[in-house]
């Protein structure tokens, strides 16, 4: 305890009672939940086993377990320190039979329940671009702990809408009949678990007999209420967060979690971590300011000890090419002055569309950069193909795994016959693989499809039929026999040899699990290179150099969210987190024009550059002449103006070909967002907003 505060030392040692740690950005939650894990090992003689620790995602996890690790110096085999969705995993690959499944599902990720949510819409014949928002819908039903059945019986309070009950209800029969579970589900099945077997719980309320939650403030309902259900025994709970770091909303978490724990459990002690170990005076005062505005949360002072530090920087300039440019050419200069390293710095930004003209400014500078949250890889195609051969080989009813190689590489299986097949599997109630092995004891198939189909089963079941030493020789196996590696490009050969390296002495399961619940978010750069990424993908890491750019109305605070305080809070939040990344020096910067899904908007200063205090900031202006001038009308109070706004329905546009026609509705985000307009000769058209060149009239 000798390297923590008395704030730390207190969080550490309190276990009398629930305990809610309010942990400011910066103020080594980490590793006051690392050194809780050791104190409770060590002094208080707890099981290693017998302390569930959770956090959101596998790379604190893994930060977690070596952090403990190194305290412990011994072996954590067996610990539970892991993601929600890790954990409930475990449980349900040993307890699901209870429930009816068989414990070697599937796990679908974001890019299978979107493949099946496509296949579902293209059946029902429903517009298959809204795929994304309504696997996000599903996701927030889940999260809410409402099922298709309750979500029909009392939907209206969770905007009830007919297709999307429809679709939901043909989804979750398409995962209990693939065997398979979405990322919601490893949560809901797990509460499902406790709830209609009493006995079950009390067997894990007593083996866990404390409960560490880090990242509190991101828990959606379901999270929560897990986690209620297994402290309700002992109540032996310590729950560390942020209430002014929750921006994940999109995703179902809900702040009033973090907010409603003392009401939840009465007994609850309340301590603040408020001394900060990475920002600068500057920052933390400039970051405190803007988040002191909203209304709901818990108040906090932030301070450090690391000095006052450079002022923030505000840079107001012309256009977005001027904005990235300048950024650019920053970066350059501190770099050149041997300073930093190019690691060292980071560009956020609210929305993916931004980030094009930054990777010009950047690349005509000959600064190498990387965009985080991209395609992770193991989201890449050729290492979703592969894994896909193992599922179906362990889980004969994955029938997305299924329809993903049924022909990869081709085997001159044609539409007609996937058609069938399908149609097999709905009249009888099949998974797709049985259904074939149906079709294939019929004579109605020529014999070179038949033969073609008999040799795709033959193979499956050959893979399935192997004892393998590890899953590296399963996939050799796959590589080998499947013809897959021989239509594969240099480049995808060498993302093969990557996922055989890293399958090297892992049992089968546990690989095709973690392949599974690996995110983007997880997505690891070793490179020196400057990172670019949203807002959203910001969290929980640190630079010493960091640029938050457009921040205008419109953008940050997103549009959608103009209208609702509760979603401007979020806003702020997610500007807040923005800021809290920087260690040494911070960057703000907007423009006076933008270039926004084709078309160029003009810009005003963000609503919450008037919360910043002007004695902690340097405020100026580049202007089209070169010369810097300060800015003070922003400096002592900005009045935003024109709010840039997306099409809304009922608004009417001008097409150059189609004339004049009225938003019926407009959906997606980003460079994705589609308007449907109905044009008085010419019918309703879908028209993705970047391309079709709109005129607001």
């Amino acid at each position: 305890m000798h390297d923590l505060n008395p704030q730390q030392k207190e969080a550490l040692t309190y276990i009398d009672s629930p305990l809610l740690v309010f942990a400011g950005a910066g103020s080594g939650k980490t590793k006051v939940i690392a050194h809780k894990f050791c104190y409770l090992h060590k002094a208080k003689k707890f099981s290693s086993d017998s302390i569930l620790t959770v956090t959101f995602t596998n790379k604190a996890a893994d930060e977690m377990k070596v952090r403990i690790h190194q305290c412990l110096e011994k072996d954590l085999n067996g610990a539970w320190i892991g993601t929600f969705h890790s954990q409930c995993n475990r449980i349900l690959r040993r307890e699901i039979k209870a429930l009816g499944y068989n414990n070697n599902f599937s796990i679908y990720d974001e890019d299978d329940q979107c493949n099946l949510v496509r296949h579902i819409l293209k059946e029902f014949k429903i517009y298959e671009a809204l795929y994304k928002g309504i696997v996000s819908r599903i996701s927030y039903l889940k999260s809410s702990l409402i099922g298709p059945e309750e979500f029909l019986a009392t939907g209206d309070g969770f905007g009830f809408d007919e297709k999307l009950a429809k679709v939901y209800v043909r989804y979750q029969d398409e995962l209990i009949r693939s065997n398979a579970l979405d990322f919601d589900d490893l949560i809901v099945l797990t509460v499902k678990l406790f709830q209609s077997n009493p006995k079950l719980l009390e067997k894990y309320q007593d083996k866990f007999t404390y409960l560490l939650v880090d990242e509190f403030q991101d828990t959606n309902y379901a999270q929560y209420y897990l986690l209620k259900l297994l402290a309700a025994a002992r109540e032996r709970i310590c729950v560390v967060g942020d209430d002014d770091q929750s921006i994940y909303k999109f995703r179902g978490a809900n702040v009033n979690n973090i907010l409603n724990f003392e009401r939840d459990f009465p007994e609850a002690k309340l301590i603040k971590l408020e001394q900060n170990y990475r920002s600068t005076q500057h920052i933390l005062n400039v970051s405190g300011s803007v988040i002191s505005h909203n209304l709901k949360r818990k108040q906090k002072r932030l301070w450090t000890d690391k000095g006052q530090g450079d002022k923030v920087h505000f840079c107001w300039l012309n256009t977005h090419n001027d904005e990235a440019k300048y950024i650019a050419k920053v970066i350059k200069e501190y770099y050149l002055k041997g300073i930093y390293n190019y690691r060292d710095f980071a560009v956020f930004y609210r929305v993916n569309i931004q980030a094009r003209v930054i990777e010009d400014a950047l690349r005509d500078e000959g600064l190498p950069y990387r965009i985080h949250g991209g395609i992770s890889f193991y989201q890449r195609k050729e290492i979703k193909d592969l894994v896909a051969y193992m599922r179906l080989s362990i889980n004969y009813g994955d029938n997305v795994s299924f329809r993903r190689i049924i022909n990869n590489p081709p085997r001159g299986i044609g539409a007609a016959v996937l058609t069938r097949i399908e149609n097999e599997a709905k009249k009888k109630s099949l998974a797709l693989f049985d259904a074939l092995k149906s079709i294939l004891r019929g004579d109605s198939l020529a014999n070179t499809v038949k033969e073609k189909l008999a040799d795709f089963i033959k193979m499956i079941e050959r893979f399935s039929s192997v004892k393998y030493k590890s899953a590296a020789d399963m996939l050799k196996n796959i590589l080998d026999k499947s013809g897959y590696a021989e239509s594969l490009a240099e480049e995808r050969i060498k993302n093969v040899e990557e996922l055989l390296l890293s399958a090297e002495g892992k049992e089968t399961k546990d690989f095709l699990d973690k392949a599974s619940l690996l995110t983007n978010m997880d997505d690891a750069c070793a490179t020196d290179c400057i990172s670019l990424m949203t807002l959203h993908n910001a969290k929980g890491l640190e630079f010493h150099v960091v640029f938050i750019v457009g921040l205008e109305e419109g953008i940050l605070p997103y549009c959608k969210a103009m209208n609702h305080e509760e979603e401007i809070a979020e806003e702020r939040r997610l500007f807040y987190v923005g800021m809290t990344r920087a260690k040494d020096v911070l960057w703000l910067t907007g423009a006076s024009r933008r270039k926004l899904y084709a078309k160029i908007q003009h810009q005003e200063p963000s609503r919450f550059l008037k919360d910043i205090p002007k004695e902690c900031c340097q405020w100026m202006e580049k202007i089209t002449n070169g010369h810097t001038i300060k800015l003070p009308s922003v400096k002592k109070s900005i009045k935003p103006h024109e709010v840039f706004c997306l099409y809304t329905a009922g608004c009417r546009v001008k097409h150059p070909s189609w004339g004049i026609g009225v938003v019926r509705d407009c959906y997606g985000d980003g460079e994705d967002q589609k308007v449907m307009v109905n044009f008085s000769n010419f019918g309703i058209k879908r028209l993705a907003i970047r391309f079709a060149n709109l005129e607001k009239i």
